[in-house]
C-alpha cells in the first residue's frame, strides 16, 4: 500500500522528472522495506519491555532501525543482492537515502518533521533547489505511510480495522505483562471512530497540507507536472 502510494505520488505529480534513477530506486526500496519484520508492537512497547531490539538500538527508533538492518542484511546476501551493480559511491548514496527515509517514518519524529518542513516552505523566495531532496522524499514516504485516510473508504476502513486490532493485541499483551496501557491499545475503552477523527484532524490533514505545499515548490519549474499534481490533490 505504501509502495503503491509513493510510486503514484512520484509518477502522477511529475516529481520523478527531478530525481535521478538512483534516487527513485532508493525511494521505492525504502517504501518496500519500511516495515520489514514489524513485530506488531510499537517502539514504546519494546522500550517498556526492555526487549532485545530496544537494547540493541538504544531505545531510539527501535523498529525503524530493525527494518533497515534486517533488510540490508538480506540485500547483502549473494542470492538477494540487488545492489551488486552499484559503484561504491552509488551504494553509499543509496544506503544513506534509504536510511534517512525509513527513520523518518518513526511517528515520534512526526511533529518535528512537519514543523521543520513547514518552516522551510514558508521562507521568503523559496525555490526548488533550496529544498533538501532526502528530507522531501522522507516527507513523501511518511505521508504515504500515514495516508490511508486519503484513499477510498473501503481501503481506509480495511486498514483501520487491521491497525486497530494490532493495537488491541498489544494492549492485551501489556495487561498480561502488567505494563502501562499504550494509547489506543485498550480494547475495552478505545473509541475507534473518535480515534480516527483525531488522527485525521491532527496528523493526516496537517501532513497533507505540508505535502501539498512541498509539491507546489518542487514543481515550480515543471509546468506539466504541476497540472498533474493539482488534479491529484
Amino acid at each position: 500500500d505504501v509502495l503503491q502510494g509513493l510510486h503514484s505520488l512520484l509518477w502522477n505529480t511529475g516529481i520523478k522528472q527531478s530525481l535521478s534513477e538512483l534516487e527513485i530506486f532508493a525511494s521505492l526500496v525504502a517504501a518496500i522495506i519500511h516495515d520489514f519484520e514489524h513485530t506488531g508492537t510499537t517502539n514504546s512497547f519494546h522500550v517498556e519491555r526492555r526487549s532485545h531490539m530496544a537494547v540493541l538500538y538504544n531505545d531510539k527508533s527501535v523498529l525503524e532501525n530493525h527494518h533497515l538492518s534486517a533488510a540490508f542484511q538480506i540485500m547483502h546476501r549473494t542470492e538477494y543482492n540487488i545492489l551488486s551493480g552499484l559503484s561504491n559511491e552509488d551504494y553509499k548514496e543509496f544506503r544513506a537515502l534509504v536510511i534517512e527515509m525509513v527513520l523518518a517514518t518513526d511517528m515520534s519524529a512526526h511533529f518535528q518533521q512537519v514543523k521543520a518542513m513547514k518552516a522551510l516552505l514558508t521562507a521568503p523566495d523559496i525555490a526548488p533547489d533550496s529544498v533538501d531532496k532526502p528530507k522531501a522524499l522522507s516527507m513523501m514516504l511518511h505521508s504515504c505511510d500515514i495516508g490511508h485516510p486519503c484513499k477510498e473508504w473501503s481501503l481506509h476502513e480495511k486498514w483501520t480495522r487491521m491497525l486497530i486490532e494490532e493495537f488491541f493485541r498489544q494492549g492485551d499483551r501489556e495487561k498480561e505483562l502488567s505494563l502501562p496501557s499504550s494509547p489506543l491499545c485498550d480494547r475495552s475503552s478505545t473509541l475507534v471512530p473518535e480515534s480516527q477523527v483525531g488522527f485525521i484532524n491532527f496528523i493526516v490533514v496537517p501532513s497533507a497540507d505540508v505535502l501539498r505545499d512541498l509539491l507546489d515548490v518542487l514543481l515550480q519549474n515543471e509546468g506539466e507536472g504541476r497540472q498533474q499534481h493539482k488534479s491529484w490533490m
